[in-house]
Parts: C-alpha cells; structure tokens; sequence
C-alpha cells in the first residue's frame, strides 16, 4: 500500500518543531497532523516515529503518539527508529506495557 499523501507530506515537512518555534511552524504542523486519517498503517508509523521533536510541541507529540497508535499492530510493534526521542522512549515502554498485560492475562486465563 505505501505511504499517503497526507502521512508523507507530515513526513516531508521534518521533525516537529520546539515550542520556541514561530506560531506559524507550530500550526502548519498541527494542520498537517490533522490531515492524517485514522488508522495509519504499520509502515506509517514506523515512519511516523522519526518526526517527534525534542518537547510536546503544545500537545502535538502527544497527538502524534495516539496516531501511531491506531496501526493494526501498535499494542506488539517495536519502533526501532529514533530511539533516543522521549517519546519514542514513551510509545515503546507503552508496547512493553500492554505486552505484560497480555502475558499476564493469558497466564491467568489458563489458570
């Protein structure tokens, strides 16, 4: 299937910026981000993660993170890419998470 339109012209504008950035920076992002239908396939947010900024950009990464999680396969997907960002750091200890809980769950349910 590829990438859309819209994922690939979020992917083309670059990392997010700061919170310190020009008001116009920080609405074209979220008027991209927006632009973005739900769900976002695996390929796109793995591609999706490389875009996160260094801050939360006024609540746009969080925004980003929950996009990312709509792929069909977000609760058991590793995001190896941009592994030092924070909310990287963030979505895969949230895999990590639901991971244990359907270890634990499974182990209960065969009790």
């Amino acid at each position: 299937m590829g990438i859309r339109k819209e994922v690939q012209d979020l992917l083309d504008a670059g990392p997010f910026p700061s919170e310190e950035a020009p008001v116009e920076e920080i609405t074209e992002t979220e008027h991209l981000l927006e632009q973005i239908p739900e769900p976002v396939t695996d390929e796109e947010a793995q591609a999706l993660t490389t875009i996160f900024g260094s801050d939360d950009c006024f609540g746009l990464s969080m925004t980003l993170l929950h996009v990312i999680e709509t792929a069909p396969s977000a609760q058991t997907a590793d995001y190896p890419l941009n592994t030092d960002n924070m909310w990287v750091e963030l979505l895969n200890r949230r895999v990590a998470f639901a991971r244990k809980l359907a270890e634990e769950e499974h182990r209960s349910s065969s009790s």
